[in-house]
């Protein structure tokens, strides 16, 4: 039995469902799976991967999860409990949660009598047989359940019997979770140590009778907090987000959450060797998310180990703890010192391992490395969400990089006629070994041109590269104070059959910056192919 499946708090990632209700916010679904496979690689233990019942895009997730392997995480669909009137058999969200065909699903109803009887104009004795009938019906369908119980707070605030009648509703009918929950964000922290102590009375005396969960949002910046308070009031699922993305003003943050159950309360979560991943975890499902990081975010930000000059310097390089609360390698994070960076040799080199470099060789080690990831990092790289990039980078500094084609030269026009869009002509010209080849393609912009030059160029040489597709394609300023000037970052996500990588690219041309991303992203598919 491994670490993880040990926690005394499990982990539940709604950053697939609750995450993108948030604004501007939004995955496709071949997105939704990457972040899942990263969320799984981290330990977490259930990845709620949307509504099946509400749109075609998590139906697509959830099919593409039939084909993938989850080591850790369970795989779970959301929804909601039958619709009034009708039995759990006819109800189609129902239906389409058995049809997601995952191991568990979480429902959600209503505890708040005010929704009960002026928003959904039903009433109290049939919102409690939806509840149980809901929660039976999936149970006799073989799924575990998780019961987020919607608006338990403010409910138990204004009815406290009937609140808890919710509960006993889904707890009579084989839950086996009860997850209470803070939807609008407003409850203050005593008030949900005395809630839960109240309510766990009432339900079994001085125990839960069943495991209780905490779902909190963050209207009044108390998300982790409350999520934290939970815990100690018997909370055995803790649910949240990566970087607290989520409606309004987001959800209880499991960056932020993970490291402090787990560090500063010795409470088991993931595995203590899955820490390390943190920080990556959040780059990750930010550059996903098309957001910037937040340097000040806490354990994983930029500057949460940053020091700038004085007396704190001075107290640091004799011993950290006079200004850090951990150690910033606990959590995937480096210490930095803003007058003289110290390296973060460390996850180079678990990054390398990983990828299965050598490190050490030809002059170079992960010092050298750091140091020359940090100085493309400040003229714009992220390495952190291009693992393609990355790998192709090492390999260039230990000289075990072996291209598989070698750009000669590139032309792209562009031709706009009045009323219609402009499309693109690219004219590349690349070598493979001793052999030269020249095509030309046409594209709606010119990264699509030159994107289907390049494939022309080389499927002659390599006809696996018919089964690479480009997911998604984003481009940043990453320093607007130069205006049309400013250097740009080009992030390019690609996919074949088996996996989905990411590469980066940077130059204060766009055309140039696209071109490095695409050309890594090609040598990344290429080597995977011929190793």
């Amino acid at each position: 039995m491994d670490e993880s499946s040990k926690a005394s708090v499990f982990i539940y990632d709604t950053t697939l469902r609750d995450g993108t209700q948030g604004e501007n916010i939004s995955f496709s679904a071949e997105e939704k799976l990457a972040i899942a496979k990263r969320l799984d690689a981290v330990g977490i233990h259930y990845v709620e991967g949307g509504w099946p019942g509400s749109n075609p895009k998590d139906i697509d997730f959830f099919d593409l999860c039939q084909t993938s392997d989850f080591e850790h995480a369970k795989i779970t669909a959301f929804g909601s409990t039958r619709k009034p009137g009708i039995s759990p058999a006819d109800d189609h969200n129902l239906q389409m949660l058995l049809a997601a065909k995952t191991p568990a699903v979480a429902i959600f109803g209503k505890t708040w009598d005010l929704h009960v009887t002026k928003v959904m104009d039903n009433t109290l004795a049939e919102n409690l047989a939806m509840i149980g009938d809901s929660i039976n019906w999936l149970k006799g369908q073989g799924k575990e359940v998780i019961y987020d119980a919607e608006h338990f707070f403010d409910g138990f605030k204004d009815n406290p019997d009937y609140a808890v009648e919710t509960l006993q509703a889904a707890m009579e009918n084989g839950a086996n979770f009860l997850v209470l929950c803070d939807t609008n964000g407003g409850t203050l922290p005593y008030e949900i140590e005395s809630i839960m102590d109240e309510v766990k009375t009432r339900l079994g005396e001085d125990h839960w009778p069943v495991p209780m969960g905490i779902h909190c949002h963050n209207d009044a910046g108390m998300a982790a907090a409350n999520s934290i308070v939970g815990v100690k009031c018997g909370a055995q699922m803790v649910q949240g987000t990566i970087n607290g993305y989520g409606e309004r003003c987001g959800n209880a943050d499991l960056v932020t959450l993970i490291p402090v159950l787990s560090l500063k309360m010795n409470i088991a979560t993931i595995a203590s060797n899955n820490l390390t991943k943190i920080r990556q975890l959040s780059r990750f499902v930010s550059e996903t998310a098309n957001l910037v990081p937040r340097n000040d975010r806490p354990f994983v930000g930029k500057s949460a180990f940053a020091h700038k000059g004085g007396i704190h310097v001075a107290a640091v390089r004799k011993d950290t703890r006079a200004y850090e609360h951990i150690d910033p390698e606990m959590v995937g994070n480096w210490r930095r010192v803003l007058i003289s960076d110290l390296s973060g040799k460390s996850n180079i080199e678990y990054q390398a391992e990983q990828m299965g470099l050598e490190l050490g060789g030809n002059g170079y080690d992960s010092h050298k490395i750091a140091a020359k990831i940090k100085e493309l990092e400040a003229a714009g790289y992220q390495f952190d969400v291009a693992d393609g990039s990355f790998k192709i980078l090492v390999q260039k500094l230990t000289k075990q990089y072996q291209p598989l084609f070698a750009l000669e030269s590139y032309r792209i026009s562009m031709e706009k006629d009045k009323g219609f869009d402009g499309y693109a002509h690219a004219t590349i010209k690349i070598s493979v070994g001793e052999r030269h080849e020249i095509t030309a393609a046409e594209g709606k912009g010119p990264v699509g041109a030159l994107d289907n030059a390049l494939r022309k160029a080389l499927i002659n040489f390599y006809p696996e590269i018919d089964q690479m597709m480009l997911v998604d394609f984003k481009v940043r300023v990453v320093d607007g104070r130069d205006g049309t000037a400013a250097r740009v970052r080009v992030h390019i996500q690609s996919r074949d059959q088996d996996e989905v990588w990411n590469t980066i690219g940077v130059s204060h041309d766009i055309i140039e910056a696209s071109w490095r991303a695409l050309e890594d992203s090609f040598q990344y598919k290429l080597a995977k192919s011929t190793q």
